[in-house]
């Protein structure tokens, strides 16, 4: 190899590139978008399973407020919400998110209880509002984001539709990332 360590080789133009570096550029799907790495999660396997398991609890709690809310269904999506969330970004994180906002966390737990016991109905609109509570921070970033989606984009710009968006998002018109 031209006298370059072992651990390095000339790729085209670039020399003297660790391969893993070129590797870890080009698979990484984040680099792909154009996201800084620093600023998504690590993609390890207890991610990609608590992504899954989140997802599922969504799924599940959708499935069970369609079927008159089912309370097999809302108990099976809320331990899979709640593991899934904890699977995704750990422990701690998830104990600090929680403990950040008291108010939207006892809201939030107290929902899940009522559906425990057997009040569907009650506890799914307590938990609605301690979700609406916990995750008020991120719906500014998630209107930006589906503002630049094609079709929903077209929808948010309409005139009613932008008054709306533009004093729920406020001043801050680019993503955080």
């Amino acid at each position: 190899m031209d006298g370059a360590s072992p651990h390095r080789v000339r790729i085209g133009r670039y020399q003297n590139l660790d391969p893993t570096d070129v590797l870890t550029v080009s698979s990484s799907p984040t680099a792909r978008l154009g996201i800084p790495r620093s600023a998504s999660l690590p993609c390890t396997a207890a991610t990609e399973i608590g992504i899954g398991l989140t997802s599922f609890g969504c799924l599940f709690t959708l499935l069970g407020v369609m079927l008159f809310f089912d309370r097999g269904l809302l108990s099976m999506g809320n331990i899979l919400f709640l593991s899934g969330v904890t699977t995704t970004i750990g422990p701690r994180r998830t104990y600090k998110f929680f403990k950040r906002n008291g108010k939207g966390t006892a809201a939030f737990m107290s929902g899940v209880a009522l559906v425990f016991v057997g009040w569907p109905f009650f506890g799914m609109l307590v938990e609605g509002y301690g979700f609406l509570v916990l995750f008020s921070s991120f719906f500014p970033t998630v209107l930006l984001f589906l503002k630049r989606l094609p079709v929903v984009g077209t929808f948010l710009s309409l005139p009613g539709v932008k008054n709306v968006v533009t004093s729920l998002v406020g001043k801050t018109q680019t993503l955080p990332v």
